[in-house]
């Protein structure tokens, strides 16, 4: 704010995105997060908050729709790490279970700092689960992972898109096969614009494209025609064509928002890991 920026693009999770809209809503700064999902964000009031990926609401019923109907799983355990993603996420997966007719068979919680869930998961194994869910990171869910292999649970780790990534697969190694994430938005390869767009960014940095990076380069986009749509770069007259804005990108050929700032349209996609790679299982939404 102080660097008199025109528009942000982020932040990364809903932890640091939704206090910081307070303040770029003080100052009139559009705001598009690529990637926090926290349904909080887009619900304070503010017409400079705008969100480019599907929100929890969306997430939760997408992987509970997966683990009741598809998986079969009836008795569900959830653990979250507290943090505004983590638990928000798993509230909103708890809401969907139930309306699903599931049952919620324990609730646990941990932080995103911890690392041995053996207590946790013992009390979880009592129960007998078919699911276990985990609201969290990476850096937690993949020693849950191992550690729930370790200790003979059956069940498959069912988690939200921080666990989706390489870093996962690579810190929970065969652990980590049968578990299962969510991710909003479509596979890349399934994106309007997505191999395009992978083949020059692969050109550009030579690495695989990072898994928020289409919906930041969108974001960014979308600020950019608002801005020629308005013929200025003050917020205060390109927020309302924002608003309004009908947009092609990389990631979805037609997206527009509601009257909070979210995604009329979007997509969740599924996935589960087989042979040490994540595969795509059901994609919902468009």
């Amino acid at each position: 704010v102080d660097a008199k920026i025109a528009g942000m693009i982020g932040h990364l999770n809903s932890g640091t995105t939704i206090p910081a809209s307070k303040i770029y809503a003080d100052a009139n700064i559009g705001q598009i997060t690529p990637s926090a999902t926290n349904p909080a964000f887009t619900q304070q009031g503010f017409k400079t908050t705008f969100r480019l990926i599907a929100d929890d609401v969306q997430q939760g019923k997408a992987l509970a729709d997966f683990a009741v109907n598809t998986l079969k799983a009836k008795k569900i355990a959830i653990i979250d790490d507290r943090t505004a993603y983590g638990q928000g996420l798993a509230d909103e997966f708890e809401k969907a279970v139930k309306a699903n007719g599931g049952e919620v068979v324990k609730r646990e919680f941990t932080t995103d700092k911890a690392t041995d869930f053996a207590a946790i998961l013992t009390t979880l194994k009592g129960v007998s689960p078919d699911a276990v869910f985990y609201g969290g990171a990476d850096a937690q869910s993949a020693p849950m992972a191992k550690q729930m292999k370790r200790l003979g649970l059956k069940a498959p780790l069912v988690s939200g898109e921080m666990t989706k990534t390489p870093t996962f697969l690579k810190l929970a190694g065969k652990e980590a096969e049968g578990s299962i994430a969510s991710l909003a938005g479509l596979p890349l390869d399934q994106m309007p614009k997505g191999k395009d767009y992978e083949t020059r960014y692969k050109a550009r940095f030579n690495a695989d494209v990072a898994t928020y990076s289409p919906y930041g380069y969108d974001a960014t986009r979308v600020v950019i025609e608002a801005m020629k749509k308005a013929n200025s770069v003050e917020p205060a007259k390109y927020l309302p064509e924002l608003a309004k804005i009908e947009y092609t990108g990389v990631t979805s050929s037609s997206w527009a928002y509601d009257d909070k700032g979210d995604l009329k349209d979007g997509g969740i996609t599924v996935y589960k890991v087989e042979n040490g790679e994540w595969k795509v299982m059901q994609t919902v939404g468009k």
